[in-house]
């Protein structure tokens, strides 16, 4: 009579186990930050301009995108960093030429590197 009452709780032990199996791989919460963290470096990159040109680069982060990308084991995410770029160059009279854009990354995590690397 034990062993009856014993088979419906493993069977509830197996259950909890196997729901809280911890999934392979980074989530998403993991590997946004080093996303992120690239658009700051791109940003900064970007704004060095030498002063005697007289052009300035303001660029702003608009948005830094993770997706899942099921299946794909060797990447499993895509991302997207967005940028609005104003540009201000001042002329030989002195007038100030204002130029606005906006600029698109598309990037994809690589598992083996552990790393976000920039796609077309």
């Amino acid at each position: 009579m034990k062993t009856t009452r014993s088979l419906p709780l493993l069977m509830l032990a197996l259950a909890l186990v196997s729901c809280s199996k911890k999934p392979s791989g980074p989530t998403r919460e993991e590997v946004l930050p080093a996303l992120q963290q690239e658009a700051q470096i791109m940003k900064t990159e970007a704004e060095k301009m030498d002063p005697k040109l007289q052009v300035t680069n303001v660029w702003t982060i608009a948005g830094v995108e993770v997706q899942e990308q099921a299946g794909n084991k060797a990447e499993p995410f895509k991302g997207s960093i967005k940028f609005d770029i104003e540009t201000r160059t001042k002329e030989w009279d002195g007038t100030v030429l204002a130029d606005k854009k906006q600029k698109n990354f598309n990037y994809a995590y690589v598992a083996k590197t552990k790393k976000w690397m920039m796609r077309p």
